[in-house]
């Protein structure tokens, strides 16, 4: 299902990712409509998959994940069982936030929230014993200056 999107709902949309929570009358007056035509646009870029799902953003480092790690893959295995195989232990673990596939020299590119260099350890051990894996390397980062899911519409 294709739909178009015009000016009012990028609106919309915009009140959403700042703020999932408000209420229909808030975002309805914020981008100059009224209730119910807010409600069936959001209504109907639900069904069409514009709007995916509505979450709440968890503050890592007050929960005790302290360390945030991306995780550089190469792999000299390309077969589908091995795809397979891989993106399941992926799945499999909470840790890992993102997970891209990439073009060039880097096969794979991980984002792995953990407690501390211990836990990630932990993860890595796990990893490399479910798949094998050509080289792993680990890049810590050390103060996370912008982090947004909001898209620049």
């Amino acid at each position: 299902m294709s739909v178009r999107i015009d000016e009012l709902d990028r609106k919309i949309l915009g009140c959403l990712q700042v703020d999932a929570s408000r209420s229909l009358d808030e975002i309805a007056t914020e981008v100059g409509s009224s209730k119910t035509p807010v409600w069936n646009r959001i209504r109907k870029m639900r069904e069409a998959g514009i709007i995916t799902s509505q979450t709440v953003t968890l503050d890592a480092e007050a929960l005790g994940f302290d360390a945030c790690f991306y995780v550089l893959i190469r792999t000299s295995e390309h077969e589908q069982d091995w795809q397979k195989r891989f993106l399941e232990a992926l799945n499999a673990r909470p840790e890992v936030q993102e997970a891209h596939r990439l073009a060039g020299d880097i096969d794979y590119i991980l984002k792995v929230r953990v407690p501390n260099a211990r836990a990630y350890d932990a993860f890595y051990q796990a990893l490399i014993s479910e798949v094998k894996i050509h080289n792993v390397t680990a890049l810590l980062s050390m103060e996370e200056i912008k982090s947004t899911t909001a898209l620049p519409l």
